[in-house]
């Protein structure tokens, strides 16, 4: 018979960001060893609120089926002497299997005549799998950190309170971390803190929620919280900001959300709308309210884990909680504003970047130092290239920053703009950051840009040059998201440079030697960054090597030519083409001592299918070269589209390596002319296994 199992665990409050993961990992790994014991079974669910873990797996058998079993024996030769009585091995495997002798059968092997038993294996119980399944699963759950309790050897996320172990009705033998499994679950701390006897496992869900005030699913609790922040926005008559991430975290704090509207005093809307909101979300766990507008509203939403009887008395504690915070935002912010941003400069020399590297001031020299030389390049102005370089770090300084570490470089922006600066200075100070992550957008001015790129290449060139770059997992330094920061700036924003040279500039203007070599192992890290961006990209390995083979150090330049060889790669004549090249690779190494002309000599040639070939590439040089000239590298790579037919005429007639000197280096020449052809965008013979 199949019913529902139900597992509960109780327990302290969970860690808000564990909680999700967690009840996911249970449910997964609970049900993987149950279909690996054999135990038929239906959808898995899983549940969590701050104070449990739960799983609910519909229809699981009552015991695993029963098994054929065959096992093989010794041979009769060794089963039984020569007088055909049996020997010890052949009543120790009878003994081993359960039966006798004679009721083994015999039957022929590769090895001879051998006793053989054939037989059914009882199917094992659910009550006698469960506590194997569940500790297993337990040992695999991603706990962020386990803490021991009590005088118990037992290490969980937070302390066991309960457990809860039903098939159907019945409750079943488990033991999870000294507590014994029940029927009995645990309502809402305050509204219901009870003890809830649940009567069967399909009643879990609405036991909970009636009498025990409990929302069990987070989809629900999620809907519960969206709707009740929402109303309460609009009866301050504005609109919540609902940051998904806040959204996740609430719901793994409370069990029966309630959402509550405040208020604050309008004075405190001077503070950047960054402010306001890390101050709101990030320390108070608030929903920040906007007008029609788009302006921030002087009020808030929280969501509270209990119903009150007084909300009047909920709400003035909200208030109350928040107004010191913003108090404290206000009081940074005036006090910043007093000494300017632009007087922290000096300060920069008194605080060190990296022991190795020296101060923040020393870094600032470099960035505006490797900044100019990009400016140069990019058009960006110089004086505010600089202006930005020295004022780029200095908010880190601020009381601001030091309350709100998340918002460097935004404050600078926005003191930077106080101050009079100019606009491109106070845009680039906060776009130094930019790409901020993965998904993030790069600095969108010429001056962020140059800043955003100074800074990054300088943070790589001096870790690089004390010889503490990444291995492994390990990147202290985000020195992986930083090159990636590079790449991506480089290649979206257009900018045409020479990225080794930049390398090898950062890395000399540094405090430190570099160990040997250091310059080319730089390079290299950012290719396999580069290699990785397009991976996610879905770009095919063959494509990125096709042109990592010819050592392109500008990276927008790069990208465009990556992207000719997709368009290329999708022509039919694209594998004959790239095959042949392979083809011309291999014999042009195999004769890299042969003496060859600069370029073939069509009189000398005496095969048709050489002259025709020649003639074709002859045909299709000049509107090869003038696209590569004006970077239109798919219109370049389409013309070598027409070689496909005379290369493969050329292979089957005619004899490269002729005994005869002359013509053997006059068709090396006109294969050397092709293969530099072919190498001048990418080098295409690494598309030949791909798609040929």
């Amino acid at each position: 018979m199949s019913a529902s199992l139900l597992i509960e665990i109780g327990v302290e409050e969970l860690p808000p960001k564990a909680m999700q993961p967690l009840a996911r990992s249970l449910a997964e790994a609970l049900a993987a060893r149950l279909d690996e014991a054999g135990l038929a079974r239906g959808a898995a669910t899983w549940f969590a609120t701050p104070r449990r873990l739960a799983v609910h797996i519909a229809d699981v058998a009552e015991a695993s089926p029963a098994e054929a079993v065959e096992k093989q024996g010794p041979t009769v030769d060794i089963a039984f002497d020569a007088d055909g009585n049996p020997s010890k091995a052949g009543e120790g495997f009878a003994r081993s299997v359960g039966t006798t002798l004679d009721a083994l059968e015999i039957e022929d092997s590769d090895r001879g005549r051998r006793l053989v038993y054939r037989g059914t294996a009882e199917g094992q119980p659910l009550k006698a799998l469960l506590q194997p399944a569940v500790d297993a699963a337990l040992r695999d759950l991603p706990v962020p950190k386990r803490m021991r309790w009590g005088d118990s050897e037992a290490a969980f996320v937070r302390p066991v309170h309960w457990v809860v172990a039903l098939h159907g009705p019945a409750v079943l033998p488990l033991v999870v971390f000294g507590e014994t499994a029940d029927r009995y679950t645990r309502g809402h701390r305050f509204h219901y803190p009870e003890t809830i006897e649940l009567d069967d496992a399909d009643v879990y869900v609405e036991r909970l929620k009636d009498p025990g005030h409990v929302l069990a699913e987070v989809d629900e609790r999620r809907d519960r919280v969206l709707e009740g922040v929402t109303t309460a926005a609009a009866s301050l008559g504005g609109r919540a900001l609902i940051d998904n991430d806040l959204v996740d975290e609430v719901i793994a704090l409370v069990e029966w959300p309630v959402a509550i509207a405040g208020r604050f005093d309008n004075r405190y809307l001077a503070l950047p709308r960054e402010v306001l909101v890390a101050t709101l979300e990030g320390h108070q766990r608030y929903f920040p309210v906007e007008d029609a507008d788009g302006a921030l509203a002087a009020g808030f939403v929280t969501v509270a884990n209990i119903e009150s009887r007084d909300p009047a008395q909920v709400v003035a504690g909200n208030e109350r909680v928040i107004r010191p915070r913003l108090a404290d935002a206000l009081f940074f912010w005036e006090k910043d504003r007093r000494r300017g941003l632009a007087g922290r400069i000096p300060d920069l020399a008194h605080v060190s970047f990296q022991q190795s590297l020296g101060t923040l001031a020393d870094k600032s020299g470099r960035i505006g130092r490797i900044a100019a030389d990009i400016a140069a390049t990019t058009g960006a102005d110089i004086g505010d290239v600089a202006r930005a370089a020295a004022l780029a770090k200095a908010d880190l300084l601020t009381e601001m920053v030091g309350e709100f570490p998340e918002l460097q470089g935004v404050i600078g922006g926005y003191y930077a703009a106080l101050e009079n600066e100019t606009a491109a200075v106070a845009k680039a100070i906060p776009e130094q950051y930019a790409p901020a992550g993965a998904g993030s957008p790069i600095a969108t001015t010429d001056v962020g840009r140059c800043i955003a790129l100074a800074d990054r290449l300088d943070t790589l060139a001096g870790i690089f040059a004390i010889d503490k770059r990444p291995s492994g997992d390990k990147d202290p330094f985000g020195l992986r998201r930083a090159a990636l920061g590079v790449l991506r700036t480089l290649i979206e924003g257009g900018i045409r440079i020479d990225l080794a040279a930049l390398l090898s500039n950062a890395l000399s203007i540094q405090p430190v030697s570099a160990p040997e070599a250091t310059d080319e192992a730089l390079w290299m890290f950012h290719m396999e960054r580069l290699r990785s961006y397009y991976t996610e990209s879905g770009v095919p390995a063959s494509h990125f090597e096709a042109i990592a083979a010819l050592r392109i150090t500008d990276m927008y330049d790069f990208d465009r030519r990556l992207r000719a060889i997709g368009e290329f790669a999708a022509l039919p004549t694209a594998p004959m083409v790239c095959g042949a090249h392979k083809r011309i690779r291999n014999i042009l190494k195999r004769n890299a001592n042969a003496r060859v002309a600069d370029k073939a000599d069509p009189n000398a040639m005496v095969d048709a299918a050489e002259i025709a070939l020649h003639a074709s590439l002859a045909e299709r040089i000049e509107t090869f070269e003038a696209a590569v000239r004006d970077g239109d590298y798919t219109a370049a790579l389409s013309a070598l589209a027409p070689l496909a037919g005379p290369l493969d005429t050329f292979f089957e007639e005619v004899m490269v390596m002729s005994e005869e000197p002359e013509l053997q280096r006059n068709r090396l020449a006109l294969l050397t002319q092709i293969d530099r052809l072919c190498r001048r965008v990418a080098d295409i013979s690494h598309l030949s296994v791909e798609t040929g």
